[in-house]
């Protein structure tokens, strides 16, 4: 990170349109994190960058290694770690930036061993806030000579963080969005394949659902495909074809 004030103002503000324009893009939530973590490690120069983000699913609560530029074997293998735990869980408890001289010599870094074979020195975590002040990651640099991270890179590091965060939460409520979309539709073709059931079995409501719900089963097809089949035949006139239109995906 041996660079003049300007060029590394003019790095991070690249850094930052990078990441915004990411933000009303459609890229898949692995591609947006790989973004990241690429523009941030070039930017600067660092030897890893790394992003990890909060897993609320996780009982308790992990925080886990979701992207990195490095193609190291030893930095990229599953990784997570509670939230009381090594530098990352710090960043994330205490909601602020954590900057380690020497990470071999820190007792809050945990994985020395790790840091040995790479040959990693210093390091800045910055955290991953949104406007709530939620924390939903950490992202990490590491060098590979002694250094002293600036206030000034520590700070523009941080509004890199806090872009990330942004444009990661509008990755995942696009993916939610989309979902429930999906299911929407899944429903309406399910109900109106009730319907056709109802009027051409003279089934009731609930035996028509567990028709479909058995023949989802036996074809090993979902349900909203067995309803798209029921569909499909009522509009050729072969309802009597049904388990044959089953054969083959009808989307």
């Amino acid at each position: 990170m041996e660079k003049s004030d300007q060029n590394t103002y003019d790095g991070y503000i690249k850094a930052l349109t990078d990441i915004s324009r990411a933000i009303t893009s459609d890229l898949f939530l692995e591609d947006l994190l790989k973004l990241i973590v690429m523009v941030t490690a070039k930017v600067t120069e660092v030897e890893i960058c790394s992003l990890w983000l909060v897993d609320k699913n996780e009982k308790p609560p992990q925080i886990k290694l979701k992207a990195t530029q490095s193609i190291d074997p030893e930095y990229v293998k599953d990784r997570s770690l509670n939230l009381n735990e090594g530098v990352v869980g710090y960043v994330v408890t205490h909601k602020r930036p954590i900057t380690i001289k020497n990470v071999l010599r820190s007792k809050r870094f945990k994985e020395k061993e790790m840091a040995r074979k790479l040959k990693l020195v210093s390091m800045v975590g910055v955290p991953l806030q949104l406007k709530d002040e939620r924390i939903i990651g950490v992202l990490n640099c590491f060098t590979a000579t002694p250094h002293t991270f600036s206030r000034t890179e520590i700070n523009l590091l941080t509004a890199v963080a806090n872009q990330a965060a942004l444009a990661i939460m509008n990755t995942e409520l696009m993916l939610k969005a989309q979902v429930i979309q999906e299911e929407l539709e899944s429903r309406k073709l399910i109900e109106r394949a009730k319907e056709i059931l109802v009027r051409r079995r003279g089934l009731d409501v609930n035996s028509a659902f567990r028709w479909i719900q058995k023949r989802s089963m036996d074809s090993r097809k979902s349900m909203r495909a067995v309803a798209e089949a029921i569909l499909l035949s009522e509009d050729l006139g072969y309802y009597s074809s049904i388990p044959h239109a089953l054969k083959k995906d009808p989307t």
